[in-house]
């Protein structure tokens, strides 16, 4: 049974990280990921180039460096290698030009990128798929049960019950944790489904940053902002009412 190859480019210069494991899986859903790579200027920083899963090319400082190589790059592939699907993951219209000679080709180009990406993009790939940012779920309001109260003692706390994803995560923190003061959760998303196959954004709360929200006894989260990083606490996951990690 033949396999299709898929080719995953990704113009870093113009597609925030956050979007990296999703931009994966719908890859992933065409045939075999064999090539993934992220193109970036090296004129200003970026968190891609810390994203598990992508192959980083520093495309230099100079003008339209990183559309330049991508481009090169990518018919490189069209012509060499027997790769039948490309996945153009950016909002820039200059690649309409790239798109349409790899479908002059008689290949399939799946193109993905924010509601700005012009008509002339979005036409010229075979298919067009909108990156969308999750938004934290809403917390519900409950009202307090005044029939029946629990009281607690002042040094005790509500608990989480730790699960099987929770304990990946925390591994998955405890790894990329820079200097102590944990990882960014822009790229936990990314991370966990490239180690463990797991999107965050599946689960009920929708979006990995209300899913640690919605567990302050297990983990300790920054307030918003594209630098926001968590940290696991340990007694979040040492305390008899949970199951111990393996």
């Amino acid at each position: 049974m033949s396999i299709y190859r898929i080719a995953v480019m990704v113009d870093g210069d113009n597609v925030s990280p956050v979007h990296a494991a999703r931009i994966l899986a719908a890859a992933t859903k065409l045939g075999r990921v064999d090539v993934a790579r992220v193109y970036a200027s090296g004129a200003q920083p970026t968190d891609w180039f810390g994203v598990a899963g992508y192959r980083a090319m520093h495309a230099g400082a100079g003008k339209n460096s990183t559309d330049i190589l991508l481009s090169i790059d990518a018919m490189e592939l069209a012509l060499r290698d027997e790769i039948r699907t490309f996945v153009l993951a950016t909002s820039d219209g200059d690649f309409s030009h790239l798109a349409h000679r790899l479908r002059e080709k008689g290949l399939h180009v799946l193109g993905m990128g924010d509601e700005k990406a012009p008509d002339g993009f979005r036409l010229a790939c075979s298919e067009f798929t909108i990156l969308k940012r999750d938004k934290p779920a809403t917390p519900k309001v409950v009202k307090p049960d005044t029939t029946t109260k629990t009281i607690l003692p002042p040094t005790q706390k509500p608990q989480c019950q730790a699960t099987d994803l929770d304990r990946k995560i925390r591994v998955v923190i405890g790894q990329n944790s820079l200097g102590g003061m944990g990882m960014r959760i822009a790229s936990l998303g990314a991370q966990m489904s490239t180690k463990h196959g797991v999107l965050i954004s599946k689960t009920p709360d929708k979006s990995c940053l209300a899913y640690l929200i919605a567990r302050p006894a297990l983990y300790d989260v920054d307030p918003r902002g594209p630098e926001a990083m968590v940290r696991y606490l340990m007694d979040g996951f040492t305390t008899r009412s949970l199951t111990a990690p393996p």
